[in-house]
């Protein structure tokens, strides 16, 4: 074999020179090259404009309701004169704490409570002609992709006199529809401006102000990521056009560059281009990278995604526990404490079976990959649970009932305790959402070479859009009697990644007698019988 450092001769050049090099100009390869990197940056425009106005929907969403909240907290300290101070400092407050303008109207639009002239001047909006060069051009960047993409223009907002709450709109509908509407205005220096308001009943109407400039601030910062973006796609065109006119050493250089920053950590940021006209080595090479590039974005996205959902179902019991901490300092009445001190003690089991559940979830995988899979009787298993579960109180009379033929064979490959929990978490869902006096069915059927378990209820079953919906973690549907968080909805996604982890697929089925409830079906592959 050559060493590494051996030059080519020229008849190997001849070899590896592309055959259809000089067949093609330069002009239309690039100008190729130039309209994809233009319709690529048309797509950049679109997304941006796209991702803002998923921003702003979400928090209309959000104003809306916490319009709602406020309204309900202001009727709880009363609507009569008497309690007006009460009524202005919890105005007051709720300003503070949400960080919006709330103005309170009686029913013919006469200003009752403003939280700016109770001293709290928490939303002023911008003069733009004293901002800075840097937000003038930032402006003038905003008007130009808006104008480019088509963006919603949205009306001016201007403060009307505070005897005449019946010229916002959002009042207006909020005082004869019994609703809670939202509006997005536009500031003077084109931040956005959500209004919302909420009726009181007794009282009149509740509209909240609040200058969202965070949107505007996340929207540049993303258009600044955009144009690094676009930027290298531009220069990778570049050097994909100079690619083409080149013989076997530039794509060398290329994979050599992508493999380096994939060792450095930035597998995200690497084109690798997968030359498929190519069936020699050098294709074969450039393919296996792309695809391992491929692979390490999948799991790197699957990782992201892991974590922004274990945030999230994270932040909501953080909230409410820290909202009832925050209470205990300021209530005096025991029972209210004692009000509180449940809640801080619910919120606490629900992190604490967050973080079990997830902790389960994050190390399933790499648990399962390592496990030694036993023949285990489904059967016995099921028997055995279904058993257990009627030794404990069954709710509302619930019945149990497991159905298999005499005879049958239920002998999986696999791991005893992971199985266990998969078919206790589908009966324990099935008797959960039971209807009193109800049937939950228990089926095992199999054939040469898998396992079919059916579990069935009478509940009001899950409709056909949303059957694997289910599956996703932290995806939980759960009956209305059922105190809130009890679950961390993880049950079936765990269910799902341990029967996949068997070479077996869970799902859920129509019933095949055409009542109400919902089937889950497991399918397992049967041991070979020796």
């Amino acid at each position: 074999m050559a060493p590494d450092t051996a030059s080519p001769t020229n008849s190997e050049d001849r070899e590896l020179a592309l055959k259809w090099s000089n067949r093609v100009s330069l002009t239309p390869r690039i100008l190729a090259v130039n309209i994809f990197a233009l319709a690529l940056l048309a797509g950049g425009f679109s997304y941006l404009d796209s991702y803002r106005s998923r921003i702003t929907d979400s928090r209309i969403a959000q104003a809306s309701r916490e319009v709602k909240l406020i309204a309900q907290a202001i009727a709880s300290a009363g609507t009569s004169d008497k309690t007006k101070e009460t009524r202005e400092l919890l105005v007051l407050s709720l300003a503070r704490d949400t960080g919006t303008r709330i103005r309170l109207y009686d029913e013919e639009g006469k200003l009752l409570a403003d939280s700016r002239a109770l001293g709290l001047r928490n939303n002023l909006l911008r003069d733009p002609t004293k901002d800075p060069t840097g937000q003038v051009i930032a402006r003038f960047l905003d008007a130009v992709i808006d104008t480019v993409a088509g963006a919603d223009w949205v009306p001016l907002y201007r403060d009307h006199p505070g005897d005449r709450g019946l010229d916002w709109p959002d009042v207006r509908t909020a005082r004869t529809t019994h609703g809670s509407p939202a509006t997005v205005w536009r500031a003077p220096d084109r931040t956005p401006v959500i209004t919302a308001a909420a009726p009181i009943v007794g009282l009149g109407v509740v509209m909240t102000m609040v200058n969202a400039r965070d949107i505007t601030t996340t929207a540049r910062a993303e258009r600044y990521r955009l144009g690094v973006v676009l930027l290298i796609v531009s220069v990778a065109s570049i050097l994909i056009s100079l690619f083409l006119a080149r013989t076997i050493v530039r794509p060398l250089r290329h994979l050599a560059r992508a493999a380096i920053r994939v060792r450095l950590g930035r597998a995200r940021e690497v084109v690798v281009p997968r030359l498929p006209s190519r069936s020699d080595e050098i294709g074969l090479l450039a393919r296996a990278l792309s695809d391992m590039s491929g692979a390490l974005r999948a799991r790197i996205d699957a990782t992201e995604s892991f974590a922004a959902d274990v945030t999230h179902e994270l932040k909501n019991p953080l909230a409410s526990l820290r909202s009832a901490v925050e209470g205990l300092t300021r209530v005096k009445k025991k029972e209210q404490r004692d009000l509180l001190l449940e809640i801080v003690r619910d919120d606490v089991h629900r992190l604490d079976r967050l973080i079990t559940d997830i902790s389960e979830a994050s190390r399933l995988d790499a648990q399962l990959s390592r496990a030694k899979f036993e023949p285990v009787d489904v059967g016995q298993m099921i028997e055995a649970l279904i058993e257990q579960r009627e030794t404990r109180e069954m709710p509302n009379d619930i019945r149990l009932v497991f159905d298999r033929a005499p005879g049958t064979r239920l002998i999986v490959l696999g791991e005893g305790a992971r199985l266990e929990r998969v078919f206790e978490n589908l009966i324990e869902n099935a008797v959960s959402f039971s209807p009193a006096g109800g049937l939950v069915s228990i089926a095992a059927r199999s054939d040469a070479y898998m396992l079919t378990v059916q579990v069935e209820d009478e509940g009001p079953g899950i409709p056909e859009e949303a059957r694997e919906d289910v599956f996703r973690r932290f995806h939980s549907v759960r009956p209305e009697s059922e105190a809130f968080g009890q679950h961390s909805g993880l049950g079936l996604a765990i269910a799902r990644t341990i029967v996949e982890a068997h070479q077996g697929s869970i799902a859920i089925e129509s019933r095949e007698d055409r009542l109400g409830g919902a089937r889950f079906v497991v399918r397992l592959p049967l041991a070979e019988s020796n």
